[in-house]
């Protein structure tokens, strides 16, 4: 019998990467796109829309969130695989997609036989990351980055300065600024560091991390 055909959307905010991207995995034997998305609301509706067997996500979506999408829509349709396919191969940005609900992580770079192995293997339900990311998760998880300790120990070091300079008042864009990332990649830590603490929402972030002694001027 002939294996069931992978449905696929594609969400990414640069219209030429999404366009390539889409006609190569078109040309993936048993895959065929039937959608795309630019934008984390769009990501969700299309998603919902046209039940894809695997959402091809990318985690800057202009002022929307992969991550954020990610969580929507599997909210909605858990049964879907998430294959994140981004520039941004450090911890935060990992731990936030997998927290997410993303089941295979991969850098842009990656080449064409390991998309369409990751494509299969999300399809299949199983958790594909790419060798580079692989090795970042090994090395966290094996606690290479070091024992924390003090208020908030569970938190990277990147995200306990993100949190320092949230709790201080800074807006996004400065704190971009700061840490020379650009303003998506701090709404990811935003959002990993609020789901790691279990706070609701950015002013409930703030008020704990004062009330934990982290932002407050001397």
């Amino acid at each position: 019998m002939t294996a069931p055909e992978i449905r696929v959307v594609v969400v990414d905010d640069h219209p030429v990467f999404r366009i390539g991207l889409s006609a190569l995995v078109d040309e993936l034997p048993g895959m065929r796109v039937v959608g795309q998305a630019s934008s984390q609301e769009e990501a969700v509706e299309v998603t919902l829309g046209l039940a894809p067997d695997v959402v091809v996500m990318d985690l800057d979506l202009g002022p929307g969130s992969g991550a954020d999408a990610t969580r929507d829509l599997l909210a909605a349709r858990p049964g879907t695989g998430v294959l994140v396919l981004t520039m941004f191969g450090d911890d935060d940005a990992l731990f936030a997609a997998v927290r997410a609900g993303a089941r295979g992580y991969l850098l842009k770079g990656a080449e064409p036989a390991e998309l369409e192995r990751a494509l299969r293997a999300v399809a299949d339900g199983a958790v594909m990351l790419g060798p580079q990311v692989a090795a970042r998760a090994v090395s966290y998880l094996t606690g290479a980055q070091g024992v924390r300790t003090g208020p908030f120990a569970e938190l990277t070091d990147r995200e306990r300065d993100v949190l320092e300079l949230l709790a201080r008042g800074h807006d996004n864009a400065t704190i971009a600024r700061r840490l020379v990332v650009t303003s998506k990649t701090v709404r990811n830590y935003v959002y990993a560091i609020s789901t790691k603490l279990g706070v609701p929402d950015r002013s409930a972030l703030i008020v704990k991390a004062r009330d934990a002694g982290i932002g407050v001027q001397p």
